[in-house]
């Protein structure tokens, strides 16, 4: 089983950065970036299924400076790493990127987190499953392999599962719980310093969007409400009343 493992270098969640004088962009300087969490889960599934069916695992990550994230990939487990030399946050203009860089492999399965921690679109993984025509499906919660065919489990709204079967090759997203990613030991962190990272420098296409102005919502300060249960409770209907809520 050949399958590819769509990792990010993300920013860290609860960090919050600094905006350019443009505003059209973050200060490099003061984004924190570590392995998307939700890719964390793609790749140790990954490793479960070339464990129990044999084959290899190719990690591959969009970014001018994702070494880290993809040198953590080899010492999880990946056999090995790709990096596209490309800078965007164009869902559409990435995915078209990865499929020109796995043009050349032979894989049975793509595995993504099914979304990243920094930007929440969950666009890349269904985009190149289309522009590849394969069959996918998305937030993936259990795998199960009969023949060439897949069996998935997938979340949907309100503790609803959904049951799949899909064709190989095929695309999943992966949701965070299937599995429990396990932490490389020291010695695999070490060697995993030595390995090659081939490097693939596309053509870039022309983004689908552009960035206007990136700002930080504003923010409101609560008001206390005093008083007793009965003055308090008016209060507040009067309040969601000049707000239109009631």
């Amino acid at each position: 089983m050949n399958i590819v493992v769509l990792v990010k270098q993300a920013y860290v969640s609860d960090f919050r950065p600094s905006i350019t004088a443009d505003g059209k962009d973050f200060e490099k300087q003061s984004l924190v970036n570590e392995m998307n969490d939700w890719d964390r889960y793609a790749l140790e599934e990954a490793i479960k299924i070339k464990e129990e069916m044999g084959g290899e695992v190719v990690a591959i990550s969009v970014g001018e400076d994702c070494d880290d994230t993809l040198r953590k990939c080899f010492a999880i487990g990946a056999d090995r790493a790709i990096k596209i030399l490309l800078d965007s946050t164009d869902s559409w203009n990435i995915a078209e990127n990865i499929r020109e860089a796995i043009g050349e492999e032979k894989f049975d399965l793509i595995l993504a987190g099914f979304q990243s921690q920094d930007l929440n679109n969950a666009l890349v993984g269904p985009i190149l499953a289309g522009m590849l025509n394969l069959p996918y499906a998305t937030a993936v919660t259990s795998v199960k392999f009969e023949d060439r065919e897949v069996r998935i489990r997938r979340e949907l709204e309100a503790g609803f599962e959904e049951e799949d079967t899909l064709s190989l090759p095929c695309l999943l997203t992966v949701q965070t719980g299937i599995n429990r990613p396990k932490y490389p030991s020291v010695r695999s962190i070490l060697k995993a310093r030595t390995r090659e990272i081939k490097e693939v420098r596309v053509t870039p296409k022309t983004p689908t969007f552009e960035i206007k102005r990136l700002y930080f919502p504003a923010t409101k300060k609560g008001k206390t409400i005093e008083g007793s249960p009965e003055e308090v409770s008016t209060k507040i209907v009067e309040v969601l009343k000049e707000r239109g809520v009631l």
